[in-house]
């Protein structure tokens, strides 16, 4: 019996990460073909990757036919899974999300700031055609997102493409319950954290460890800084003990660009001045990767990757791609549409949530009305998304300058004009909707 996953962004660093998961798990998720896509300007970087993703499949011995194209209509015929992990107008349009905005005294992060806007605007209708060729070719395959801004991606999908077996994932709940694990010296799988929220301003509200509640101890380590809690692509600057006390929670590393939002925007300008944005760092590391990548003599994921950030993306694709398949009914945390889980929230919004996982898709664990402390500013938050997604969807002026504006990160109307004028202006060859 055939198991298909075709890997979208195949050319990606990240994805000798992902072939590593299906190794791993073949004895419970025996993929039999994946094929990975690219585009016509990735396709050197895809030769590299599918002949380097060969070799780790010979290494390991496991019978995983691979193959790569450029015709994404050809690699969806019979896929079971397909799984999205693109980037319209590569590091060169991350790098443009970043500088402009800084430039502006604003923090241009990619997925929460003005950045994260554009990158939302450029990427939305891609997956939406990717979607309507799924719900054409393969209708009952499942979609499984981590491109960014993971939520918003999600929520346009399951709001607007026809196809809806579509599930969003990320990192941060992962390295959220890792970075727990170390701080107990126990394993990641021992850890449950209850996470109430939206993708990249989730919280962890209660945390347990075999079944033990351990909020408090976790908090009062996160006060001490026992363990560095930000995955790569984060520079941590910790958290005050009153922060921490009067929340009660656990922040994720990304709240850092709301709740010190000075600071932050003070080390990325200083990094900007010294170093380039992040975007410049990551060509680095990736040109380095891609150098590794291409000796005949590697057949396993080098160490190096781990800079590249993200680590855990493949952990949770994959889990979820073998939960799915063997109908586990296991707990993960997905970005899926709300449906009641969070009454403070509209239905059809997507939120970051604890999830039974079955052949069907995931089923939301219910968390109840949002705490006090945090119920605004995520109502605030998920109203912003909307405004993004209607904006991509429009390719109004309006609405994607309304959407600016409203950003937590900006919110100055004329700053925001700024960044929507020179934004657009930027990336116009990949947003046809604004033209």
């Amino acid at each position: 019996m055939s198991l298909k996953v075709v890997i979208i962004g195949g050319g990606s660093s990240y994805t000798p990460e992902i072939i590593e998961g299906f190794i791993h798990r073949y004895n419970s998720f025996p993929v039999t073909d994946i094929t990975l896509v690219d585009i016509e300007a990735g396709k050197e970087k895809l030769e590299i990757i599918g002949q380097f993703a060969r070799r780790m499949i010979q290494k390991a011995g496991v019978p995983i036919e691979l193959d790569w194209t450029l015709n994404r209509q050809d690699a969806l015929l019979g896929a079971d899974f397909v799984t999205t992990q693109i980037r319209v107008g590569g590091l060169i349009a991350r790098e443009k999300d970043e500088r402009i905005p800084l430039s502006h005294g604003v923090i241009g992060q990619e997925t929460n700031g003005a950045g994260g806007i554009f990158k939302a605007l450029r990427t939305i209708p891609v997956l939406m055609e990717i979607c309507h060729d799924i719900q054409q070719i393969c209708p009952n395959a499942w979609l499984i997102n981590f491109t960014n801004p993971a939520g918003i991606v999600t929520e346009a999908l399951l709001k607007y493409s026809t196809h809806k077996k579509v599930i969003g994932v990320c990192n941060i709940p992962f390295n959220m319950k890792n970075s727990v694990a170390e701080m107990m010296n126990c394993s990641a799988n021992e850890v449950q954290i209850e996470f109430v929220g939206m993708n990249h301003f989730v919280f962890g509200k209660r945390v347990w460890v075999n079944g033990q509640d351990i909020t408090d101890r976790v908090l009062q380590k996160l006060i001490h800084q026992e363990v560095d809690y930000s995955p790569a692509n984060i520079v941590s600057l910790g958290w005050s003990k009153e922060f921490l006390q009067a929340l009660g929670m656990l922040p994720n590393p990304y709240h850092q660009y709301y709740f010190q939002r000075d600071s932050v925007l003070e080390k990325d300008l200083q990094a900007y001045r010294e170093n380039g944005t992040r975007a410049e760092v990551v060509r680095k590391v990736e040109k380095e990767l891609f150098i590794q990548y291409m000796k005949e003599e590697l057949n396993e994921k080098p160490k190096e990757l781990e800079n590249r950030g993200g680590a855990y993306y493949s952990d949770a694709a994959c889990s979820l791609m073998t939960s799915i398949y063997n109908n586990s009914e296991d707990i993960q945390t997905v970005n899926t549409q709300n449906n009641g889980t969070i009454p403070d929230l509209p239905n059809d919004a997507v939120i970051e949530v604890n999830a039974v996982i079955t052949r069907d898709g995931p089923r939301p664990i219910a968390i109840g009305q949002l705490p006090p402390s945090i119920k605004g500013i995520i109502q605030q938050m998920k109203a912003f998304e909307e405004l993004v997604i209607q904006a991509a969807m429009s390719g109004q002026y309006n609405d994607v300058y309304q959407a600016m504006v409203m950003n937590p990160l900006v919110q100055n109307e004329g700053v925001a004009r700024q960044l929507v004028d020179e934004l657009l202006e930027a990336h116009k060859e990949f947003l046809p909707q604004f033209n």
